[in-house]
């Protein structure tokens, strides 16, 4: 028995709709075909991303940040102009935008807080 790595990643959020529409609108994600009830599941690669209503018993004003310790790293093609649109739009940009091994690289808070990092790989 082998686990071969991660093949889904989603965030609980408060308000679904309001996320679905800033990652459609702001990142350029699109919805996927079949998405489960209570989420909307974007047609990302290679792994697929979603937003959820939360589970119950999840309580998403408990912490300052949700997620908080867990690393999202989100691919583009140009990491600049992604960051120059959010930053144009209002969007918290949490680490500025520079150069590192991985690439051109920033960091945004999405509508729920999350920290979420943006690459354009080398």
């Amino acid at each position: 028995m082998t686990v071969t790595g991660p093949d889904f990643l989603g965030l609980q959020v408060r308000d679904l709709e309001k996320s679905a529409h800033f990652y459609e609108t702001q990142l350029g994600l699109q919805r996927a075909q079949g998405a489960p009830p209570h989420a909307v599941v974007f047609a990302t690669e290679p792994i697929a991303f979603a937003v959820r209503e939360p589970l119950p018993g999840v309580d998403l004003d408990a912490t300052p940040r949700p997620g908080l310790g867990v690393v999202l790293w989100l691919r583009s093609d140009d990491a600049q102009a992604v960051h120059d649109k959010l930053a144009a739009a209002g969007v918290e940009i949490t680490v500025a935008p520079f150069d590192g091994p991985f690439g051109r690289t920033f960091t945004f808070a999405d509508p729920d807080g999350y920290a979420v990092t943006v690459h354009s790989p080398n």
